[in-house]
Order: C-alpha cells, then sequence, then structure tokens
C-alpha cells in the first residue's frame, strides 16, 4: 500500500535501531571480500585496475558494438540498483555499471579520496578501459552528482546525460538526512559504522523507499551485505567527513548543453523535487518527467516504466548523433 511517509518517522525508527546496535550481538564484523564477491559477483562480473590501485567491480552487458550507456549509482548503493534497468534496454544497447570506490565489491580505494573530483577520474578511467570514445552518462543521487559534473568535465565525451534523483544543489544542515549527520559526527559515527544492524538498513530503505512492500528482506539483505564488505563502512565515514572540492561546482550547471533528461520521484524525502526543476531550469532543453507517489529510487520503484522512458531517450539521441 502506498502511503506518504513522515520523515520523523523513518528517522526515530534509525535511532532505534541504532542503540540497539549498541548491543554486543549487534556489533558485527566486515564481511570478507571472498565472501561478498562469492555471493554478489554474476557470470559478467569483472574487476578492471585504475590508476590509483582501485580494483573496480564492473558489468559489461548488451551488444558490444552498441551505444553506451554508463551507470553511476548513489550513495552506499551498487551497481545492483540498476539491474532492472539492464533488463529492459541490454537488447539495443550497451550498458556498462559499476561500484564506485567504498561501494559494492569495488571496496575502498588506498588513497581513501571519495570527493566527486575522485569519482570523476573513476568514471573517465572506466570509458577508456573499454575504448568508449562517446557515451551516454546515467547517475543517481551522489552518481548523479558526479554525472553532471562529468558533463561539466568532459563535455565532448558525452552524448547524453540522465539525472535520476541527482545530487548537486547546496543544503541547509537540517536538510541533509539525518544518518548522514550522524556519520559526520565524532564518536555517534564510529558507533554508527561499527555497530551495523539490518534493522537500520531496512529502516533507511523505507524512509526513501514510498512503498514499504518494495522493501524485501532480499532488497534489505543485499544492501547490508554489501556495506558490510570489508573496507566499506570505514569509506563511508572516510566520504560523509570528505570536505568537498570545488563546493560552488553547481552554479557553473546552466553551462551544460549535453542533451539531459532528468527523472525524479515526486516524493523523494532526500532530495526535493524543487532541486529537480532548478535542474530542469538551469540546463537548456532538458526533458524532465516526474512520478507522484514516487522516492528517492525511481530506478527500483518502478523499474520498467522508468527503463522505457530511458530507452525513448536513448532512441532520440541515437537518431540525432548516428551519421
Amino acid at each position: 500500500m502506498l502511503k506518504r511517509h513522515k520523515p520523523w518517522q523513518a528517522l526515530r525508527a534509525l535511532m532505534m535501531m541504532g542503540l540497539a546496535g549498541l548491543s554486543v550481538t549487534a556489533c558485527s564484523t566486515d564481511m570478507p571480500k571472498a565472501v561478498a564477491e562469492a555471493r554478489y559477483r554474476s557470470n559478467t562480473s569483472a574487476f578492471i585496475s585504475l590508476s590509483d590501485g582501485v580494483r573496480l567491480h564492473v558489468r559489461d552487458e548488451g551488444p558490444r558494438d552498441g551505444p553506451v550507456l554508463i551507470l553511476a549509482h548513489g550513495s552506499n548503493a551498487s551497481l545492483h540498483t540498476w539491474e532492472r534497468w539492464v533488463e529492459v534496454l541490454k537488447a539495443n544497447w550497451r550498458l556498462i555499471s559499476f561500484d564506485f570506490p567504498g561501494h559494492g565489491l569495488t571496496g575502498p580505494s588506498k588513497s581513501r579520496r571519495y570527493d566527486g573530483a575522485s569519482y570523476v577520474q573513476v568514471v573517465d578511467e572506466l570509458a577508456q578501459y573499454f575504448g568508449v570514445s562517446r557515451f551516454v552518462l546515467a547517475g543517481h543521487s551522489m552518481g548523479g552528482g558526479v554525472a553532471w559534473r562529468y558533463a561539466l568535465a568532459h563535455p565532448e565525451k558525452l552524448s547524453g546525460l540522465i539525472l535520476v534523483d541527482a545530487a548537486g544543489y547546496p543544503r541547509e544542515t537540517k536538510a541533509i538526512p539525518l544518518v548522514f549527520r550522524i556519520a559526520r559526527a565524532p564518536i555517534l559515527g564510529e558507533a554508527l559504522s561499527v555497530c551495523t544492524t539490518k534493522g537500520m538498513i531496512a529502516a533507511n530503505l523505507k524512509q526513501v523507499m514510498v512503498d514499504d512492500a518494495l522493501v524485501t528482506p532480499h532488497m534489505v539483505q543485499r544492501y547490508y551485505d554489501l556495506l558490510m564488505r570489508e573496507g566499506n563502512r570505514q569509506a563511508t565515514l572516510d566520504r560523509m567527513r570528505a570536505k568537498p572540492n570545488l563546493p560552488d561546482a553547481y552554479q557553473s550547471i546552466p553551462t551544460i548543453k549535453v542533451p539531459t533528461l532528468i527523472l525524479w520521484g515526486e516524493e523523494d524525502p532526500w532530495i526535493p523535487l524543487s532541486d529537480a526543476r532548478r535542474f530542469a531550469r538551469e540546463i537548456k532543453g532538458a526533458k524532465f518527467v516526474s512520478y507522484p507517489g514516487i522516492g528517492h529510487l525511481p530506478q527500483e520503484e518502478m523499474p520498467k516504466e522508468t527503463a522505457l522512458v530511458v530507452g525513448n531517450f536513448l532512441q532520440h539521441i541515437e537518431a540525432v548523433t548516428s551519421p
């Protein structure tokens, strides 16, 4: 049953789970990377080496000679968030998904750098590794913030840009999700990263998704296990506490000229619909589609419908850019 969440209810649940997590039994150790890989890699999974020594988990699916869509996930997610899109689109498009450093099966970076500029470099090295000189880049939430920054840094490499509930515009401290504020706080952040429970993960997911029925035990287990992959919890703390480089980069968003599609859940409690409208207003010619009754994860809440909109957008780009 669909319902409109009151943020304080989900946050109270998160705090209760956090208190429960302070028990000895809940303070669990990291999951060894071999165990995580055995559980979550697929027959299309591969690992590639980046310049800073990161072993990046990637999937390259669809026709190798097809037009390319690179998929950048959000904070504390993984390439698994795109699986339903890949199912719908891979017949005609080459889809490259990956786990950012500090996430999923990639795990932490030795440099402990998880800022926007580092993640833009990750996307660029990924494209270079696969020999892709021109592609469409889609990003969700944190990955959306990386995607528009990539469009500013390398506009000549993008034939299209897709922003899904994308981060980017500055927020007042009180508007930042509580779980992020806790992670940034001394002592509390360390406690939260050591004492992690599936109940906490479920509470977070139920906050950002409108329909609680979509928060299945399988989804909760996946998000939990990949956060528990050794090094990822410390990487999350490092990332949350890092000072943003180029904090005023959002002021350059109006200079983006790449064909852009903006997808947004109208009930997103973390990044407001007003940000979507601002992206659509500032990126000239952007196509904007919003979904009532949908929260922060449109690609997981209504994957088929959003994938079809993306497919139409990709077809339009292909028709315009093909000789």
